[in-house]
């Protein structure tokens, strides 16, 4: 049976639950949007045919299927998160694609050992921002890789330089703040947890990599069809969505001056291509010690 740390107990009763939910719902701009930086990442750090990977953070397992059909026949692909509908989704529609060589594995990759199973590429796209503990989530994976092994992880660079999500956060805390306590579960540390280059270096020389580099990703994204539909995603996913989240009802009197306001803000990005907002993101690459 698979342990989880205490600390993510929360988090992932979160993405078990109604972040799951609000993910399924905006699940296009979810895996074409933010899937377009981990596209980038693999286009320049792929896996090589037969190795066996692991997707850290899987989700819905779309990257995992991508990596499958980057490895070939030969190679595995194993997917893993914490939140178990997120798995078992990604195991249906991985078997209805007929994607054979490919699995999804419930775990909390801060306590896990694999079960001994080493691989000889690691990938992540925007999931490890919200471990309680990184460096020991890292460090796992670390001891995952054989000797010489790559990890890559896409991670948000600062707020400052994804203004879509920072400014319709700022404009919800006008009306609103975060509640400090709340019945409904936090999402952990959250997406800019590992923004700052040198605090995301420093916690992967902390779980022993080496030769750790961080490239800058500037691809714009589509956050919503027109400006309802991206005030409907920002309010619901995001800083801004977490606020408005744990708020609950507490927030109903605020509502409509703050979708007025965020329809104000959010104009800037309109086009004749919906909403497109720029994002900026770390393609981080590690490599695991031992190699001769």
């Amino acid at each position: 049976m698979e342990q989880f740390a205490l600390a993510n107990e929360e988090a992932i009763e979160a993405w078990n639950g109604p972040l799951f939910d609000r993910f399924v719902q905006y699940r296009e701009v979810v895996t074409t949007g933010l899937g377009t930086h981990g596209e980038a990442a693999l286009e320049r750090y792929p896996p090589q045919p037969g190795q066996r990977v692991l997707d850290v953070g899987c989700g819905f397992g779309d990257a995992s299927r991508g990596l499958a059909d980057l490895v070939g026949s030969d190679g595995e692909v194993v997917g893993v998160d914490v939140a178990e509908r997120f798995i078992e989704l990604a195991r249906e529609e991985s078997a209805a694609a007929g994607v054979p060589n490919v699995r999804f594995d419930v775990r909390d990759v801060e306590l896990t050992d694999f079960d001994g199973e080493q691989f000889d590429y690691a990938f992540s796209r925007f999931g490890t921002m919200f471990f309680a503990n990184p460096v020991a989530a890292l460090r796992n994976v670390r001891c995952a890789l054989r000797p010489g092994g790559l990890l890559c992880s896409v991670v948000w660079r600062r707020r400052e330089d994804n203004d879509w999500m920072h400014s319709a956060e700022l404009v919800v805390k006008t009306f609103v703040e975060k509640p400090e306590e709340s019945d409904e579960p936090t999402c952990g540390p959250g997406p800019f947890s590992m923004a700052n280059a040198d605090t995301t270096s420093a916690i992967f020389v902390s779980a022993g990599f080496e030769d750790i580099t961080l490239h800058r990703c500037d691809i714009p994204i589509r956050i919503g069809e027109d400006i309802d539909s991206a005030i409907d995603f920002v309010t619901a996913i995001g800083p801004a969505g977490e606020v408005l989240r744990l708020l609950g009802e507490r927030a109903d009197d605020q509502r409509p001056q703050i979708l007025a306001a965020l329809r104000e803000d959010l104009a800037r990005f309109a086009g004749p291509d919906g909403v497109v907002a720029p994002a900026s993101t770390w393609i981080v690459v590690a490599t695991a010690p031992g190699a001769s």
